[in-house]
Order: structure tokens, then sequence, then C-alpha cells
């Protein structure tokens, strides 16, 4: 009777694959082995130029380990200064700016043209990476970290826009009905009903937003948008490893201080 018993959850609990036809099953997976190896046998590769690009690689590694803070300390700085003031301000206007946008695009409480018109603007700001943004607004207003605070703020926007629309369609709609029932309004609505359930995630979204900025900084900085990227730029284009090793060095350390703190902030409000 026990093996019955057993005999049958195992059949029950076979899963079955997803194409039942094992020629045409094990065709597809030869088929994609192949276009595999012909994908990467078709990537043209310099094996000179690797082979010389490992030394200096490894006078990068070398320079990491034996970073040069005094040298260019002021630039550093300086460089420093830039990429937190962009991360910082851009980082508030892009929530002062996502807040009233994420709620036009959640469709449970905006009609549908403003709905139309957010999910628009979100979409713009989610089609180009901050790097070819940054170009732009580099070509548009110049050198210099104007340009990367516009970079932030636009791509700030489509970030936190998405994820707080979503979390509006997502609420308790009990909680809509019961300040509905007692005679709310629209802006009643939205803040006693909807604002408590998502501000949790809206705090955790934008520390969470805060470090991707101040990363983002870093490598917008390549295109001259400012920050300690620019440094970083310049003191690889100077063959400075063990300066470029000091800046990583000190950007890991503030993207680990800001990584802990959102941690703590994000425990304390939820």
């Amino acid at each position: 009777m026990a093996e019955s018993i057993s005999v049958g959850v195992s059949k029950r609990w076979r899963k079955k694959p997803f194409i039942a036809n094992p020629k045409m099953r094990w065709g597809l997976y030869a088929g994609a082995l192949v276009y595999l190896v012909l994908a990467i046998s078709s990537v043209p590769v310099n094996w000179a130029r690797v082979w010389e690009g490992l030394d200096r690689g490894w006078r990068f590694v070398e320079g990491f380990l034996v970073p040069d803070f005094a040298s260019r300390w002021g630039d550093i700085v300086q460089g420093m200064q830039e990429s937190l003031t962009m991360t910082v301000t851009s980082t508030v206007v892009g929530i002062l700016i996502s807040v009233p946008i994420g709620i036009g695009a959640a469709r449970n409480i905006a009609p549908a043209p403003v709905y139309a018109l957010c999910r628009g603007i979100i979409a713009i700001s989610r089609s180009f990476q901050e790097i070819i943004i940054a170009i732009l607004f580099v070509a548009m207003f110049g050198f210099g970290p104007f340009a990367g605070f516009l970079t932030l703020s636009f791509a700030t926007i489509g970030f936190l826009s998405k994820l707080l629309a979503e979390d509006i369609e997502d609420i308790d709609e009990s909680q809509v009905e019961a300040v509905r029932a007692t005679g709310g309004g629209w802006w009643q609505i939205v803040n006693y009903a909807i604002q408590p359930q998502v501000m949790p995630r809206l705090i955790g979204l934008s520390l969470y937003r805060l470090d991707i900025n101040f990363r983002e900084s870093a490598v917008i900085g390549i295109v001259g948008a400012g920050g300690i990227g620019a440094t970083l730029n310049t003191s690889i284009d100077r063959y400075e490893y063990d300066t470029a090793g000091a800046i990583l060095i000190v950007i890991i350390l503030i993207v680990m201080v800001a990584e802990y703190s959102s941690g703590y902030v994000r425990k304390w409000v939820q």
C-alpha cells in the first residue's frame, strides 16, 4: 500500500519538460549551442593587443594596491565635492518631479489623458542610458557638473516615477474605499489612503536612487559631466594609476557608507 502511494506521488510531481518532443527539444539545445559558438568566434580579437594590455592592466592593479592620495589630493577633493553635490541635488529634484508624475502614471487614480502623458514621460526618460543623456547635455551646456546634475535628475525621474506608479497600482483598495465612503475627495484619498501605504517604499527607493546617482556620477564624468569621474579619467589618461587607485578606493568607501546608512534608514522607516 505504501509502495503504491509513493509511486503515485512521484508520478504526480514529475515535472514535464517545456517541449514535450525530445527531438525538437534537443534540436533547439544543439542550435542554441551552435549559435553561441558562432557568435563568440565572430568577435574580432587582437591577441597581440590583449597581450600588451595585460602589462598595462597589471600596472593599474599595482597602482590600486599602492594608491597615491597625496599628489592630487586637491583634485580628488574637488571632484568628490562635485559628485556629492550632483548626487544630492539631482536626487532631491528628481524626487520632487517624480512624485506627481508617478501619481499621474498610476492607472487606478489618474484619468486616462493624465495617465498617458505621465507614462509617455516615463518611457522617454527610461529609453536612454545615462551616458547618452550626459553626452547630449554636455554638448548643450558645456563641460561641468551642471550637465551631470541634469543627467542624473532626468534618470531619477524615469526610475522613481515608474516604481512609484506600480506601487500605487498595487495598494490595498479597501483603504481607498473607506476614505471615499466618508466623502473624501481625490486629494484626501491620496493623502490618507495612498500616501501611508507607499511612503516607506518611496523612502527606500529614494535612498537606493541616491546610491545609484553617486555611482553614475563617476561614470558620466568620463564624458565631461564633472565630478570624480572627470578626475579619474584624467588620471588614467596621464597613466597615473596610483592616483586612479586612490580615487577608486575613495569611491568604494563612500558607496559602502551610503549603503550601510541607507540600510539603517530603511529599517527605521519600515
